[in-house]
């Protein structure tokens, strides 16, 4: 097949266009092309279509539910993009069933989770720095920080859970960074660096609340870290082996998003899941479903 990728920035490192650029490698190594020298026989958009070159799917990332926003407003040209899509790709269950229960149930869809690029980790070379090894383990975060990726939480259950032989790398701009023993704040990091402290990292804490599938966490765990993660959300359907904190469960209504609520550590458990990580994985599943359709379209 060849396929145009709507509403996607290759040169970008955003978690979208980062996924889309390791989808592209892996579907065109399976025989698929993204060329405009010729017909496309298929359109992937990525949250909401700009373009119309072909018959559309989307691919969502997850949909508006802050109460403290205009949420039906920005919900409107996805919402508008689903409506018109032959077919759906919600990267987690959660997604899928937070999109049904705002814009109702779509006839034709998949759940694909996001992939890491095992080969480009592999690549990669462990973080060699002189300020860090010292520490014995080493945790880490990573994200764009927004009140609800809880940072303060990541840090306070490092700060209670961790010796006096380990440090907390915090990786993503934090605009009024506090300060604590044995926390470093490294700002934004290029792609290749932040795989290097991955794989420096023995823990990766990613309590963000109804997070929907995070590229960090899936990057993260191909790097071989320890994951922490919230059950709230899609994050524990990609955290193998995680340690998940148990929250309460949501009933999906709109609610204030960044205003999270406090997490108990002592409510905890062993993640089950079992998903596969691997992108040639996840680009096979895409290729399928986009080739399954116009196979019948």
């Amino acid at each position: 097949m060849n396929i145009f990728l709507d509403n996607v920035n290759l040169h970008s490192t955003s978690g979208p266009n980062h996924f889309a650029s390791k989808l592209k490698k892996y579907m065109e190594r399976q025989g698929d092309t993204f060329v405009f020298s010729k017909d496309f026989d298929a359109q992937l958009s990525f949250i909401s279509a700009v373009s119309n070159l072909a018959p559309m799917y989307q691919r969502l990332d997850g949909i508006y539910f802050n109460s403290e926003q205009d949420f039906k407003k920005m919900n409107k040209p996805i919402q508008d993009t689903y409506r018109q899509a032959r077919g759906v790709v919600f990267q987690s269950e959660f997604n899928r069933d937070l999109t049904f229960k705002y814009f109702g149930e779509h006839d034709n869809y998949r759940v694909i989770h996001n992939g890491a690029d095992l080969e480009f980790v592999n690549s990669i070379p462990t973080l060699e720095n002189s300020d860090i090894d010292r520490y014995e383990k080493v945790w880490c975060c990573a994200s764009s920080w927004r009140p609800h990726k809880r940072l303060d939480e990541n840090i306070k259950y490092f700060l209670e859970h961790s010796t006096q032989k380990d440090c907390m790398i915090v990786a993503g701009h934090v605009p009024d960074p506090i300060p604590y023993d044995r926390v470093f704040y490294v700002g934004n990091l290029d792609i290749q660096t932040l795989m290097s402290l991955y794989k420096r990292s023995d823990y990766f804490v990613h309590l963000a609340f109804l997070d929907h599938c995070p590229n960090v966490v899936v990057d993260a765990v191909a790097c071989g870290c320890k994951i922490v993660c919230s059950s709230t959300g899609g994050t524990k359907e990609v955290a193998i082996g995680a340690t998940i904190i148990e929250e309460g469960e949501w009933d999906f209504s709109p609610l204030k998003l960044y205003d999270p609520p406090s997490m108990d550590f002592t409510r905890f458990r062993d993640n089950k899941c079992d998903a596969n990580i691997d992108m040639s994985y996840v680009a096979s599943k895409y290729s399928k479903f986009l080739g399954e359709q116009n196979e019948e379209g």
